[in-house]
């Protein structure tokens, strides 16, 4: 969206209401934030209730978090405000994963402290441009945006390894509650009847039914049963080939008893 000239009527798109921003005092021209009462289709969102949440389009990239806060708490008292590309829930991580940089115009969802603030929006006729840039807490634009924006992109290994450290330790809890959890209701069966069973083998103190045992009767002859017939085939094939070997021995002897008789009766020509 182009900037407006100051002194122009706003316009906004139908259901809208126009905020004008300005970058800095010298600016001549203002951009026009677009706002409006967020609207829940179907389930309830937790995290943008209902008559308390503005949702906000046209955000330039100048504009952050505290300059919106700042901005709306004309309005009243602003709990949070969450910055996004596109709109939708929002996402809850971790700083330092899944991390993606916001390109081109945002939209922000902003939540105000008391039903109050939505009231006094819907009365508020704001013409006069915010001025997002002022002497106490300039904002950088373009390429000084840019280079902040490269500098913050390294990560910060203490902080990360803080957090890896408290994400662990949370980890490392539930891990223990859920090993707690199993001990209390190890060999108590569930409300169908059914006893959980682990990896760590068969619980001690309980009795096995005459099916289970006759199941594990017949595995183990099964097994066994594998086990000699494997055993019966590998000494027939070592048989097998003893029996060639002897074979073979004793037709070389014949031979050897051939071609001596052929050299006494001078009939032996090998040529």
């Amino acid at each position: 969206m182009a900037p407006s000239r100051p002194g122009s009527t706003l316009t906004a798109p139908a259901g809208y209401t126009a905020f004008p921003v300005q970058l800095s005092e010298e600016r001549t021209a203002h951009h026009c934030l677009y706002a409006k009462e967020h609207e829940v289709r179907g389930a309830s969102d937790k995290t943008h209730p209902l008559n308390r949440t503005l949702f906000v389009i046209n955000i330039p990239g100048y504009v952050t978090e505290k300059g919106l806060s700042e901005i709306f708490s004309s309005c009243g008292p602003v709990e949070s405000v969450e910055m996004l590309d596109k709109p939708g829930p929002s996402v809850k991580g971790r700083s330092y994963f899944n991390q993606k940089i916001i390109k081109g115009f945002r939209v922000a969802y902003i939540v105000f402290s008391n039903v109050s603030g939505i009231k006094k929006f819907r009365a508020t006729k704001n013409c006069t441009p915010w001025v997002i840039s002022k002497k106490d807490g300039l904002v950088k634009a373009g390429i000084h945006k840019w280079i902040e924006d490269y500098e913050n992109s390294f990560t910060d290994v203490a902080a990360l390894q803080a957090e890896i450290d408290q994400y662990m330790q949370n980890y490392d809890k539930k891990v223990t509650k859920e090993e707690e959890k199993a001990k209390e209701n190890e060999g108590v069966p569930d409300e169908e009847g059914w006893i959980t069973v682990t990896r760590k083998g068969r619980r001690p103190g309980l009795a096995r039914t005459e099916a289970i045992n006759l199941r594990l009767t017949k595995k183990e002859a099964k097994k066994r049963a594998q086990k000699e017939l494997l055993n019966f085939y590998a000494w027939q094939h070592h048989n097998k080939k003893k029996e060639h070997l002897a074979e073979l021995r004793k037709k070389f002897e014949e031979d050897k008893q051939k071609i001596a008789l052929m050299r006494t009766q001078r009939r032996f020509r090998p040529y």
